[in-house]
């Protein structure tokens, strides 16, 4: 996992640490804590979900970025493109 990545998952944590604290340490009913602890558990695994779709969009398209630049390098070496200007 990168760099981004490894940020991405301690700020998701974080984010989950400090709502629950907040939730947990709110003067409410114990029924309303546990409604507002389920909603915001809700919410952290819909956010959750939508970074790992865009996570493995941006690798799709970064694998077709290689694949596109692999096959344009091999395209020149076969065509002759890549010889040296001494080997006429």
């Amino acid at each position: 996992m990168g760099a981004k990545g490894k940020l991405a998952v301690g700020a998701i944590i974080g984010a989950a640490v400090g709502v629950v604290a907040g939730v947990l340490t709110a003067p409410k009913s114990g029924r309303d804590t546990r409604s507002d602890i389920r909603n915001k558990a809700e919410d952290a695994k819909d956010q959750a979900a939508l970074k790992r779709d865009d996570a493995v969009f941006k690798a799709e398209e970064i694998a077709d970025d290689v694949r596109v630049k692999a096959a344009e390098v091999i395209d020149k070496f076969m065509s002759g493109k890549g010889k040296n200007k001494n080997d006429n």
